[in-house]
């Protein structure tokens, strides 16, 4: 078989601002954020059936991880997905990518927010009890980080490499009471549970919900362009990430489903808290809470960092408003991150009226659905691009495989809002094409 041409993105100077430790800290604290401290709750009626989908979604992750290790590695340009997609299928797929992947973010940052604010509600009870006051607090939560990211991407990066450090202070600290509780009670630790049959529906369906926990895998290969050392940095940190990620969410889960009450876990709105604080007292639980609070700013900063990226991205490959790709004095692409943070505004107030867990959960769903193309077209680029490597090519069957399963267990409702959401960015490559058709034109002439 003969390698497919090369219709990759022409790389862009490097603008390093993103070392090893850095990009580890956007890997991981991207994808250890608001899922390991929300989604407790909504696994918990689920019995085994929630512990399997962790163990399917790590599989899954960790197939995923080694495709981006392996196309970052032979692309590291800026763009991640789009870029991968684009190199292998032209630049219509890569903008249909590209679009599905920005609205995955943009849609899923608004749920990131609602984890903020869910988290502060135990220390602040009025940010749960006030009509309104919660979508205005993680509107401001939002816009602060964006004004962040528009001050440069080596302030962002700091700015994430304390939250990851600080996030995981009361991870460790379920681990080890965990540990503790075991080793002193033995098997009386370990809470009733209510029998939940298993089913490879309800499996399916706690499977594309906990890959919320994982969207970020990607991370690193998205400001590639800002990445020291790139083909080399963007491999390990993408595989050190997801590996590290999926042995804390499994312990942390194991801990918060074996030795607490379904019920209790199911009606917390922050369940890592409520864990700690039953054997530490209440002011322990406001302490993990604002903890909570703080993993989860650290992974919007993360993820707002990408949602300017991809557009500037897309912006220089052409396939989106030249308008896009502007940069500040700071060398940010501000004129992404402020549409991108309208639209991350539009959807909160449209769900502000939910309660907070059913906030999360919907536009969790929605977004995952919408950026389920990303993740199938690059398994697929991997294929193409990297044909004669085995390894990977059954690593991207798996991957694929898992991502088609994961849109079955979304559900109809989230798929056709997905699909709605994709829909839209039609008419934006459309006039995007026709402009640069006439651009070409008048450059010819």
């Amino acid at each position: 078989m003969t390698t497919p041409p090369d219709r990759s993105v022409t790389p862009l100077p490097s603008r390093a601002a993103l070392g090893f430790w850095t990009c580890l800290a956007l890997v991981v604290g991207n994808m250890i954020g608001s899922g390991v401290y929300m989604l407790p709750a909504t696994l918990a009626p689920l019995g085994w059936n929630g512990m399997i989908g962790w163990f399917v979604t790590i599989g899954g992750a960790l197939c995923l991880a080694f495709v981006f290790a392996r196309l970052g590695a032979k692309l590291p340009l800026a763009g991640g997905p789009y870029a991968f997609t684009q190199a292998a299928f032209g630049p219509g797929v890569g903008f249909a990518v590209a679009w599905s992947y920005w609205v995955l973010i943009w849609a899923g940052n608004a749920a990131i927010a609602v984890a903020v604010v869910s988290a502060l509600s135990l220390i602040v009870p009025a940010l749960g009890s006030t009509p309104g006051l919660p979508a205005i607090a993680a509107l401001a939560v939002i816009w602060i980080l964006i004004a962040v990211n528009i001050r440069g991407v080596a302030l962002a990066g700091r700015v994430q490499f304390v939250t990851t450090i600080l996030k995981l202070v009361p991870l460790a600290g379920v681990i080890g009471l965990a540990a503790w509780l075991l080793l002193r009670d033995g098997s009386a630790a370990i809470a009733p549970s209510m029998p939940v049959p298993l089913g490879i529906g309800t499996i399916a369906g706690a499977a594309a919900i906990t890959f919320w926990g994982f969207l970020g895998v990607e991370s690193a290969t998205v400001p590639a362009d800002k990445v020291e050392n790139a083909a080399r940095v963007i491999p390990r940190v993408t595989l050190i990430g997801t590996v590290l990620t999926g042995i804390v969410y499994v312990l942390v889960s194991g801990a918060t489903m074996f030795l607490m009450p379904a019920a209790i876990t199911a009606a917390s709105p922050a369940p890592i808290a409520e864990f700690l604080g039953r054997s530490f007292g209440p002011r322990t639980a406001e302490i993990v809470a604002l903890f909570a609070a703080i993993s989860a700013f650290g992974t919007l900063n993360g993820f707002i960092l990408l949602q300017g990226e991809m557009p500037w991205a897309m912006a220089r490959g052409g396939v989106f408003p030249a308008w896009f790709g502007k940069e500040s004095r700071h060398g940010t692409p501000t004129r992404a991150h402020i549409v991108s943070g309208l639209l991350v505004t539009v959807v909160t107030l449209m769900n502000y009226a939910s309660s907070m867990g059913q906030l999360f959960q919907d536009i969790a769903s929605i977004s995952l659905a919408a950026g389920m193309l990303a993740y199938l077209a690059c398994a697929l680029a991997a294929i193409r691009l990297l044909p004669h490597d085995v390894p990977l090519k059954a690593a991207a069957a798996i991957a694929a495989a898992f991502v088609i399963w994961m849109v079955y267990g979304l559900g109809v409702k989230a798929d056709l809002w997905g699909l709605a959401l994709l829909l839209l960015g039609l008419p934006v490559y459309w006039s995007a094409h026709r402009n640069r058709s006439i651009s070409n034109a008048a450059t010819a002439q």
